[in-house]
Parts: structure tokens; C-alpha cells; sequence
């Protein structure tokens, strides 16, 4: 099957598959930009980062591709207005919303006419994000890696969901080659959302070892941890999760980075030292099936892969 175009407001991707914005600093403007480059759409992760670097990051991917750029941001961070309207300031393509729903953001969407597409995993948040103007929602189930907003399966929320909304459907969670995206389409969505397969890229900001942890894991060691935002996340076992499951590990230092924080670790220090490399203090954010990764490819190969894969279904 020849994968079709995806269009989420005035911009068009030539192949329907969008990665995923994978914070801290994993998804920066040269992963981004190697996606966009193939005919996708890709994602700088926007939390974290200071408004400056930020802008950096846009200004590099647009320098490295004329394709379609967003960026993805956590509606749980403390500044998470300011850093949508830098991104909008900046001449982002969209913004894709998750861990936790905002309303606000579709009247800044609105205003500057960039496309809004939120993460949702039920039907009552796909509905409501329709209402209030979003460009595309991301579906997202149980098998993709971070911030859960759900127990359900990709392939049980897709069908009910795209029956219940019009805009366009972007099906996350458990793709990881084109038969899974060719499924994702036949359920009625309109693109794929992948994470886990671009983490493992060359293009991929995380540090050499991080890589390298990833192809070691083995699915017994895929968990779910609680995060500070509120919501379960799936990650690698290490010596660091595991504490986190036992109990708190109390940040000495907070930099107020969330919105609403449980204080039972420093997500944005954890996941910033995974993505330097230190893989026994650090969080590592998986998705479930990111043990079937056997080798790290480039955006290239990975996108030609898929592509092959999906027309020879």
C-alpha cells in the first residue's frame, strides 16, 4: 500500500508519519529536521528548554529543511504559554500538546493560525478538542513511552475515536515498522506518531550510551513509573526508576518546572541526565515495543524501511 499524505491545517506531509517530540533535548533540529527532510513531520521537544534555545532550534531546523517542523511541549510545565507563543513567534509549523490538556492554547492557536493538535486518549478529550478548534489530535495508548493517559490499547481507542471526529487522527503508541502503520490507516487514522524507532536514530540527540541502553533492554524491563506531573510513565528499568518505584527520591534542588509538581523526583533533571548519558541516575523514557529495536539507523534508512515495509502490505 502507497502511504498517503497527511495534512493537519495548510501544512502537508508526503508521508503520514510524525515523530514524536521526546524530551529532555532528544528530539532537537537536526532529528527533526532529518524527519521533515524524508517527507514527514518533525517534532522538537520544546520542554525544558529556555526561550532562547528554543528559538535556536527552530532556526536550525528551518535552516537544515523545507519541510514541516513542530514542536511538542508539556501542558504541565510552569511555562508552558510562554513557550508556546516563542515557538509561534518564531514561525513554528504547529504545536502538539501533551501531558495534561489545555484549553488556552487553541485561542493562541487561533489567534496566530498555527495548528493545534493535543494528545488525547479518550473519546469525551477528542471531541472537546474538535470544539475548540484543534488542527489534528494525537491518539495515544497504552504502549507509548512517557506520560500515560491511559490504560487502553492504540488499537482499541483509534476506531471509536475517529468514528466520534472529523479532524484529522494521529494514531501513537506501538508503531515500529510499516505493517503497524498500514494497521493504524486501515483503523481510520490518518498518520502514525513514533517515538521509540526515532530515539534510536543516529539523528537522535541522546548521548552514545542511552543509545546503546536502549537496544540492551529486554521487555521485562520496560515498567511504568509515577511522575511529579500526575500521570504514570513508561520507562527502562535502572537503578534510578527503581528507586522511584520504591519510594520518593526528593529533589535537594527545584527549579519549579512544573505547574504542579508531586516532589517525588526531578523529572526534568532526570531525563536530562539520561540524555547525557548517565543511564544509572538518569530516567529513560521508552515505549512499550522499543525492545524489538535491534540497531541504530539513520532518519533515512529508518523512513525508507517503513515506507518499503508499508507497500509491501
Amino acid at each position: 500500500m502507497k502511504l498517503p499524505e497527511l495534512k493537519i491545517g495548510t501544512k502537508t506531509a508526503k508521508i503520514p508519519i510524525v515523530q514524536g517530540g521526546m524530551a529532555i533535548r532528544l528530539s532537537t533540529a537536526r532529528l527533526a529536521a532529518a524527519v521533515a527532510n524524508e517527507g514527514g513531520i518533525g517534532l522538537i521537544a520544546a520542554s525544558g528548554m529556555t526561550h532562547p534555545e528554543l528559538r535556536y532550534e527552530i532556526k536550525l531546523a528551518r535552516s537544515l529543511t523545507k519541510g514541516v517542523i513542530g514542536i511538542n511541549i508539556m501542558v504541565a510545565a510552569s511555562d508552558f504559554a510562554g513557550i508556546v507563543n516563542t515557538a509561534i513567534d518564531a514561525g513554528i509549523d504547529l504545536i502538539v500538546a501533551g501531558a495534561g490538556f489545555s484549553r488556552d492554547i487553541f485561542e493562541l492557536g487561533k489567534e496566530s493560525k498555527t495548528p493545534i493538535v493535543p494528545i488525547v486518549s479518550s473519546v469525551r478529550l477528542a471531541k472537546i478538542s474538535e470544539k475548540l478548534g484543534a488542527a489534528a489530535i494525537v491518539v495515544e495508548g497504552k504502549e507509548a513511552g512517557g506520560h500515560l493517559g491511559t490504560d487502553i490499547s492504540s488499537r482499541e481507542l483509534i476506531p471509536p475515536i475517529r468514528a466520534a471526529v472529523k479532524i484529522p487522527v494521529i494514531a501513537a503508541g506501538g508503531v515500529l515498522n510499516g505493517k503497524d502503520i498500514i494497521e493504524m490507516l486501515n483503523m481510520g487514522a490518518n498518520g502514525v506518531q513514533m517515538g521509540s524507532r526515532f530515539a534510536a536514530s543516529v539523528e537522535s540527540n541522546a548521548a552514545p550510551s542511552l543509545k546503546e541502553y536502549y537496544l540492551k533492554s529486554r521487555p521485562e524491563d520496560v515498567v511504568v513509573i509515577q511522575s511529579p506531573v500526575g500521570l504514570p510513565g513508561r520507562a527502562v528499568r535502572t537503578p534510578f526508576s527503581k528507586r522511584v518505584m520504591e519510594g520518593p527520591v526528593p529533589p535537594k534542588v527545584c527549579d519549579s518546572c512544573l505547574k504542579a509538581c508531586k516532589h517525588n523526583f526531578c523529572i526534568v533533571r532526570a531525563l536530562t541526565r539520561a540524555q547525557q548519558g548517565d543511564v544509572e541516575t538518569g530516567l529513560v523514557f521508552t515505549g512499550e515495543y522499543m525492545p524489538r529495536i535491534e540497531k541504530i539507523l539513520s532518519v533515512k534508512e529508518i523512513i525508507g524501511q517503513l515506507v518499503t515495509e508499508a507497500e509491501a502490505v
